[in-house]
């Protein structure tokens, strides 16, 4: 779902033409992102790791591809089987997004974001939205988490991962 204040680009599903200013940067983007995704991979920059399995759910598409359905459901399949899942997500377009945040059912989503709101609502699990997913996952194992599930997080390299979907 798109944040507060944002909007899709019509070019990326409508067959607009893309400015070309976004065709002269798309190269430059996609070098610094290689170049980032490498550092972390060879050990320039330090991933953190966690005690207890991290499961990655993201897509390569932005918004509308069902990301947080498939979270819903994996976190009612952990917890069938037995786990204790928690989930860390950044919250994007939430007010004040700055400030980590505990998500309950009841939290207004200007407060929460709409997609973790959406997740404590059908779930009932802890709920984490901050910035800095490697806090989010420390802050899910003090609350008993056992598997931390982060919804839309594919491009936060800095949390080590043991699953991607």
């Amino acid at each position: 779902m798109a944040g507060k204040g944002t909007q899709t680009p019509p070019y990326w599903y409508d067959g607009t033409p893309v400015p070309w200013t976004m065709r002269l940067l798309a190269p430059l983007y996609a070098g610094v992102t290689a170049l980032r995704r490498r550092a972390y991979r060879r050990g320039w920059r330090k991933r953190h790791s966690l005690p207890v399995p991290v499961i990655v759910v993201g897509n390569i598409t932005a918004g509308g591809t069902g990301k947080t359905p498939l979270t819903i459901a994996l976190v009612e399949r952990l917890r069938a089987a037995g786990w204790k899942p928690g989930v860390a997500s950044r919250g994007y377009g939430r007010e004040d997004a700055d400030k980590p945040l505990w998500v309950q059912a009841d939290t207004p989503t200007a407060k929460g974001g709409d997609e973790p709101v959406l997740i404590a609502w059908k779930t009932g699990v802890p709920v984490r939205v901050d910035r800095d997913r490697v806090a989010a996952g420390k802050a899910l194992i003090e609350a008993g988490c056992d598997v931390i599930v982060c919804d839309d997080g594919l491009q936060h390299y800095r949390l080590a991962r043991d699953i991607e979907i």
